[in-house]
């Protein structure tokens, strides 16, 4: 399969970062990216990056380059934030865009259980959202939340090496799972 893997965001996003400001979003979403191109490669996908790590990436021009590619899959890394506070929400969280294709769903649904399955956080499901890099893309489009910068606790684990890991490999282990299924 050909696959873009969306490091959500950018070196440069203003606002993307714990309130604390020691966790940069895009250093979470682009150490989670590289590990799981190197899985994904391993396993014989073609791997494609719809971001650069030296400046931001309109959202347009993400979407575009998958569409152009013809990419099978497309998969949008993030770190979850509510407010700018630490607070109690915590969790897992994978969207699909509003109008999901069966596809989507089945793959949304496989990265979710394997997301909750290897790192013991809390689901929170899987959910619809009107996001850009969902809605403008022609092939099925999943947004991963691995856990929310303003939680004391899961900031710990986004900024930890272990952590990357284990999200990379469980998203790469849903694909696996929705590969196997088709």
């Amino acid at each position: 399969m050909k696959i873009m893997i969306d490091a959500g965001h950018g070196p440069d996003t203003p606002g993307k970062r714990s309130p604390d400001g020691r966790l940069r979003e895009f250093h979470f979403n682009s150490a989670v990216a590289e590990e799981a191109k190197k899985r994904l490669l391993l396993d014989g996908h073609t791997v494609f990056f719809s971001h650069q790590s030296d400046q931001d990436v309109p959202l347009h021009e993400r979407t575009s380059l998958a569409n152009r590619l013809k990419v099978d899959l497309f998969v949008s890394i993030h770190a979850n934030a509510f407010g700018q506070t630490f607070n109690t929400a915590n969790g897992l969280e994978t969207f699909t865009y509003s109008r999901p294709q069966a596809a989507t769903k089945e793959l949304a649904s496989a990265v979710q259980r394997s997301l909750v399955l290897v790192t013991g956080r809390k689901d929170r499901g899987v959910k619809r959202g009107d996001f850009a890099v969902l809605r403008d893309t022609h092939m099925p489009a999943i947004l991963v939340e691995c856990g929310f910068m303003t939680h004391k606790q899961e900031v710990e684990l986004l900024k930890s090496a272990a952590y990357r890991k284990r999200c990379a490999l469980a998203i790469c282990f849903g694909i696996a799972c929705f590969d196997a299924n088709r």
